[in-house]
């Protein structure tokens, strides 16, 4: 069929870079004239490509390639998400210090109040501010000596895992909101700006708190992706 030839030509084109991320699609006008078929065809194809999470097709501008909003179930780690997607980032640790947070305490149900707390900085290739992280883990194992000693292979993952911490399960919040003036700082944005905000507490098999993250993430980037209804075998 047209519609898939179309749609597989495109999609090759977005894969190996010839159309990178934020750049502008060729007009529907212009795809049908090259591959002579009406622009009704053209149109199925790029919501095809938009199913897919290849595009994001804008009224009235046209179908720009967010090649790196790569739809991912379990998003332990936002940069490796990207990486995945093929988009180069650069982390900058903000924080990494041992706090006592009694609030936190009380809303995990742990009687110790100690923690390790992460803040992180992610920029693209082009040194745009994508998401704002902060975790925070027990002050347990190697967690407790990374304010000195660094993260295990500079990755909270590897830090939790030596510590015996591995998250199986757990509970997120996805939203939407303005940006306060300090984190608006350190994103480079406007305060107001909105962004995707995410809430996520992991625990481990036995139920144990491995870590709870908050991240701002720039929706530019980052999109919610779902998962429903009933499967048919």
């Amino acid at each position: 069929m047209k519609r898939q030839q179309i749609a597989s030509s495109l999609t090759d084109a977005i894969t190996s870079g010839r159309y990178q991320n934020g750049a502008l699609l060729p007009a529907e006008q212009e795809l049908a004239t090259r591959f002579d078929v009406s622009r009704g065809t053209v149109r199925r194809a790029l919501e095809d490509l938009a199913r897919a999470d290849l595009i994001n097709t804008r009224t009235g501008i046209g179908s720009f390639v967010t090649y790196d909003g790569q739809t991912f179930s379990d998003p332990s780690s936002w940069g490796r998400a990207l990486a995945e997607g093929g988009v180069e980032t650069t982390t900058h640790v903000l924080r990494l210090e041992r706090i006592t947070d009694a609030d936190l305490a009380a809303e995990l149900g742990r009687s110790d109040t100690d923690f390790i707390a992460l803040d992180r900085l992610r920029r693209d290739a082009a040194g745009v501010a994508v998401s704002l992280e902060r975790s925070r883990v027990p002050a347990d194992g190697r967690l407790a000596e990374a304010p000195g000693r660094g993260l295990v292979d500079d990755s909270l993952s590897a830090t939790l895992r030596a510590s015996g911490l591995v998250p199986s399960a757990g509970e997120q919040w996805i939203s939407a909101g303005p940006l306060g003036a300090a984190d608006a700082v350190l994103l480079d944005r406007a305060p107001g700006t909105f962004f995707l905000h995410s809430t996520r507490v992991a625990r481990t098999a036995d139920g144990s708190f491995a870590e709870k993250v908050t991240s701002w993430l720039d929706p530019e980037h980052f999109r919610i992706h779902l998962n429903f209804g009933v499967s048919h075998d």
